[in-house]
């Protein structure tokens, strides 16, 4: 059965009854699954419209059951689309999963141009919400004043957290902090896989949440600091600031020295009203499970709307977790050229899989099937709803920044460091991130951790910021999003993520070429 491109993957409204929200559901009318929102046993009967379907097996929370009798080969519906075929007959009733259904993805595949119309930037303005930000000689908004430490190479990473250490100290209550964006890269590195290093410290070295940057170099490593600062747009003189440790005496003294004159210039800075035409949002899922195509990410999706069409910044990056979902992404393209665009990226993605004798469908990993996804289309199918409706404007390579309002497409691996890492480079100044398993990790950026299901909120409430369960508890999705734009608000307006509570910033470089 192919897929109709027409159908919307955004689910509908929540199966309610008037006991409260049943233990299952099917997301479109379309499906050959619904979904268990709870642990079921075998012999329970779900009742679907006029479709009562007695389990013949125990199905686990966030997994699919079958809903009619189907041969082997039949290709699976969930959410209005393909998600794979089954490998064996399977009874209405039974449980649907790795063990009877695999992917139909292959290799490159070839696209054409549908358009289908798509709501732009700017096209809802929005003068009701706004957020106290930082606004930036270039015209971007910050909504954080640090002072961020970034070194050429590894060699140099622990001299940085040294100073940063030793400045946040010093400098406490001047600015928002300071903070060392440490990686091991920089030597050893050739060709492209040099280029995506240096080109991605230096778009984190414009970002609008540093007021001030220095770059800690070596002196003989391969990322050498002339070429990074040359590589340096958007930031004024006075607040970048550079060395290279073998060229001075004492690099304590001469960082500390150089953190003391950015400070002195950062902390005249002062929040000021801001529109949600000023933000730059992106947007990331990990740890994801069968509830997170059905909470979270329509949820961020609707937030990232409301963000587009006022005219924002919307990012989203994870290319291979759009195989298998790529067509709705191509449809909403701004024109030829943007659809060329995503063309590129994904099929490049896929050859570089191939390259290394990878299948491209590699995914979905352990802990996502664990939790109910079962091939790439459904975890893709869920991921892409992260993105909303909105116009896609901009097709990003790793490294560069979006200029554009709407929602831009940036390369990036699914990794979860790496990505998240590239979408703070292409200017996210907070990064929604989606999970059904949940993680402590966290970015230079703000992260908002949102959990998929309720049970996940509950146990980790220092990890997660929002829940998205409650969108099947009674809530409509919309209800929740208010609720989550409510907290992007407070968030960019100087409230803390648990992420930064927790002292959790990583940055990941993808390193994709050989090492000397």
């Amino acid at each position: 059965m192919p897929q109709d491109p027409t159908i919307c993957a955004t689910p509908g409204p929540r199966d309610i009854t008037p006991s409260g929200v049943k233990p299952y559901m099917r997301v479109h009318a379309k499906d050959h699954v619904a979904v268990a929102l709870e642990a079921l046993s075998a012999g329970t009967v779900i009742d679907i419209g006029n479709l009562l379907v007695p389990l013949k097996t125990d199905i686990p929370k966030g997994h699919k059951i079958a809903l009619y009798d189907l041969p082997a080969g039949q290709t699976i519906l969930k959410l209005g689309f393909v998600i794979g075929r089954l490998t064996t007959p399977v009874a209405a009733g039974e449980h649907i999963h790795s063990h009877n259904m695999e992917t139909t993805l292959s290799g490159v595949e070839d696209y054409s141009y549908l358009p289908q119309p798509a709501e732009g930037p700017g096209s809802h303005p929005d003068t009701t919400h706004s957020f106290m930000g930082y606004r930036r000689p270039d015209g971007r908004v910050g909504i954080r004043n640090e002072i961020w430490i970034i070194c050429t190479v590894g060699c140099v990473a622990r001299t940085s957290e040294r100073l940063a250490k030793v400045a946040n100290e010093r400098f406490k209550g001047r600015v928002d902090g300071v903070h060392a964006l440490t990686h091991p890269l920089g030597c050893s590195q050739l060709g492209d896989d040099l280029s995506h290093t240096r080109k991605l410290l230096a778009s984190l070295a414009a970002h609008p949440n540093a007021g001030g940057v220095l770059i800690v170099g070596l002196g003989c490593e391969n990322n050498q600091l002339t070429q990074l600062i040359a590589e340096i747009s958007g930031r004024e003189p006075d607040r970048l600031k550079y060395f290279a440790a073998q060229m001075v005496e004492d690099e304590h003294e001469a960082g500390l020295e150089a953190l003391e004159s950015l400070v002195a210039i950062a902390e005249n800075d002062r929040r000021e009203p801001c529109a949600l035409s000023d933000l730059a949002i992106g947007v990331k899922c990990g740890g994801s499970d069968g509830f997170s195509g059905l909470t979270a990410n329509p949820l961020v999706g609707r937030v990232a709307d409301h963000v587009a069409f006022a005219g924002g910044k919307v990012i989203m990056t994870e290319i291979p977790e759009v195989f298998g979902a790529e067509r709705l992404l191509m449809a909403r393209a701004k024109d030829a050229q943007i659809f060329e665009g995503i063309v590129d990226i994904v099929n490049d993605f896929k050859q570089y899989f191939l390259d290394h004798n990878q299948p491209v469908f590699e995914n979905p990993s352990p802990g996502n099937k664990a939790g109910g996804i079962t091939t790439l289309e459904e975890k893709s199918l869920g991921a892409v709803q992260k993105a909303g409706t909105s116009q896609l404007t901009e097709v990003l390579r790793y490294g560069e920044r979006a200029t554009q309002s709407g929602l831009s497409l940036l390369e990036a691996p699914g990794n979860d460091a790496v990505s998240s890492t590239a979408l703070t480079a292409a200017g996210a100044v907070i990064v929604l991130f989606t999970t059904g398993r949940g993680t402590p990790l966290g970015f230079p950026a703000p992260t908002l951790k949102i959990a998929s299901n309720t049970a996940l909120a509950e146990k980790k409430p220092h990890w997660i910021d929002f829940n998205a369960g409650q969108a099947l508890e009674g809530q409509t999705l919309d209800e929740t999003a208010d609720g989550l734009l409510d907290l992007i608000l407070k968030t960019a307006s100087g409230q803390l993520s648990n992420n930064e509570k927790n002292e959790e910033r990583e940055i990941a470089i993808w390193k994709n070429g050989v090492t000397l």
